[in-house]
């Protein structure tokens, strides 16, 4: 099965669309066009961009193949939590302590950004303050901790230490034995904030242009997007297409890796019970290298995700294999069933670290 299919596949059983009625939708490309950027993907990359560029007074156009929010940005965990997927020590041996204190600056300026745009754009998406790092043993915690003491250190940012005669306040889990709280840190519902972003950017004059997948791109001091039934030429292209740009930029593909990712969403829960589970109703995530991350929806499910695949081969009965790592976690809800199991494809570097390119 080729990844487009398997990812199409994966689209169907998604909690985040089946709590989220399209509302609003955007006509296909049609004809020519000029203007100053041209954007490919309607995700969270393409349209924070086109906002930002708006606001700037540059006319933009925006083209995505499905709709918006079709890919990782609407069917992700959710979660808005500080750094990168990789550790900053990562990034000090690609940049230096310098650059690196700007890109760890950069990712928590994206936390208040989207605060802000919640608030400026009167966004719906079910935000809430908290994340919560956990570790499954004592060298992971020691791991976590020594992370904690260096992000105070040297990157001026303090959380919260939880030892194991504490945790059992924050988590109702006998695999933890330790964590950090982030209280800058959050969650909230991925697809209803794409589409609200969406919305604002139409209101600041983008042009939105849903079904209209690029057929090619031809570079040039005025490069120009072919699709369908129409083509924009601009000053620059910015592409925000994550896996889905097969064919469009060949150079980029040897760079990135399309990785397969997992979610599930228990039934209702009720009130007390999920308080029960994570009283802070935290978004959170172990430090293990295939990790597990979960958290409490605003209708009281738990959504819990895991597992990769390096392939395009969906794991066999997923549910269930997510079922079972959701037991792992809280046993106590073995009664629960899954209501909802979903995923998708999203592209890493080979280190997990930004391709910083040029």
């Amino acid at each position: 099965m080729s990844l487009l299919s398997a990812d199409r596949d994966l689209t169907r059983d998604s909690y985040y669309a089946a709590t989220a009625p399209r509302e609003t939708s955007y006509p296909a490309l049609q004809g020519s066009r000029d203007c100053d950027v041209a954007i490919v993907g309607g995700g969270l990359a393409g349209l924070s961009a086109a906002i930002e560029l708006a606001l700037r007074g540059h006319e933009v156009t925006l083209v995505e193949a499905h709709e918006v929010g079709f890919g990782a940005s609407g069917r992700n965990g959710g979660q808005a939590i500080h750094g990168l997927a990789c550790d900053v020590e990562v990034i000090e041996a690609q940049l230096g302590a310098q650059a690196a204190r700007q890109v760890w600056a950069m990712s928590i300026e994206a936390l208040d950004l989207m605060r802000e745009r919640i608030r400026q754009f009167d966004i719906d998406c079910d935000w809430r303050d908290g994340y919560l790092g956990v570790a499954v043993n004592e060298r992971k915690a020691r791991e976590l901790f020594a992370s904690a003491d260096r992000l105070e250190r040297q990157y001026d940012y303090p959380m919260r230490r939880i030892g194991i005669g504490d945790i059992g306040q924050w988590i109702a889990s006998t695999r933890y034995c330790a964590a950090v709280h982030d209280s800058r840190s959050g969650h909230l519902h991925p697809l209803k904030y794409t589409r609200g972003l969406a919305r604002a950017a139409e209101a600041l004059g983008v042009r939105i242009h849903e079904g209209t997948p690029v057929t090619r791109l031809a570079e040039g001091s005025r490069p120009q997007l072919f699709t369908p039934e129409g083509s924009v030429r601009a000053r620059q292209v910015l592409l925000a297409g994550n896996v889905y740009l097969q064919g469009v930029a060949p150079a980029l593909e040897s760079r990135i890796m399309p990785v397969g990712t997992y979610i599930v969403a228990s039934a209702p829960l009720g009130v007390e019970r999920a308080r029960s589970l994570i009283p802070c109703r935290a978004a959170v995530c172990d430090n293990n290298f295939a990790l597990d991350y979960f958290r409490l929806s605003a209708d009281d499910r738990l959504l819990f995700g895991g597992r990769v695949s390096y392939s395009t081969v969906t794991p066999a009965n997923l549910a269930e294999s997510m079922r079972r790592r959701m037991l792992r976690a809280f046993h106590q809800l073995a009664d629960v069933k899954i209501e909802h199991a979903w995923g998708g494809f999203v592209d890493i570097s080979m280190n997990r670290a930004p391709d910083f390119g040029r």
